[in-house]
């Protein structure tokens, strides 16, 4: 790590964290998990739209998210304590609540991010409290290249994020609000959507195989 460094306490043990890092990183980076599905290395600021990586930080009355919190030197940080989790978990619930749990027929399976964060925290997929409410449409096919899975996505922007660091102004956006809320492709810039033909970004960065490439 070179540059100016800082020294937190997390769980009880000192980590080290480059300077203007947040609180995320610098767990992530010292092997310490905390669940997120949003967090990108590269990204300009954090979205915080999964309301996963909770953390309680000494000081403040209730836990805050951790990739929202910039590393301060000594700072005391703790990611498992019961209000973490139950927020965590809650958050988890509310996302498996409009997500489409067909796990053996999703090509993300065994490498899906809700299913590591699930077997994290001891949350069943199918066994929630919450009633599931699904979108109509199962597949979208509107891309030339590309099929998109809506109840499948989690709305965590990684393909959006990845598609505006690839082309400078990105193709995929979020589309209509609340649980309606969907990524569409909008062609812009010289060549619109066929600069898709020869990329997979968006589709190695998806946590939950919500994007795939037709014929596949």
């Amino acid at each position: 790590m070179s540059g100016p460094t800082v020294r937190i306490i997390v769980d009880g043990q000192p980590v080290t964290a480059g300077a203007g890092q947040s609180l995320l990183q610098a767990c992530l980076a010292a092997g310490i998990y905390i669940p997120n599905l949003c967090f990108t290395e590269d990204q300009d600021r954090p979205s915080a739209s999964c309301r996963l990586c909770f953390v309680d930080i000494g000081g403040l009355p209730g836990p805050v998210t951790a990739c929202t919190r910039v590393a301060v030197d000594g700072l005391q940080v703790r990611t498992d304590t019961q209000a973490v989790r139950r927020l965590q978990r809650s958050a988890l619930r509310l996302l498996l609540s409009v997500h489409c749990v067909e796990c053996k027929k999703c090509p993300a399976n065994r490498s899906c991010g809700l299913q590591q964060i699930a077997r994290f925290l001891g949350v069943g997929l199918k066994h929630h409290p919450l009633e599931r409410v699904l979108k109509p449409t199962a597949v979208d096919r509107s891309h030339p290249f590309l099929d998109y899975y809506p109840n499948r996505c989690v709305l965590c922007g990684k393909c959006v994020q990845a598609c505006r660091a690839h082309r400078g102004q990105p193709i995929l956006a979020f589309c209509q609000r609340g649980f309606d809320t969907v990524v569409r492709a909008f062609p812009a810039g010289e060549g619109g959507t066929s600069g898709c033909a020869d990329c997979s970004r968006c589709i190695d960065i998806c946590p939950v195989g919500a994007l795939q490439r037709r014929n596949a």
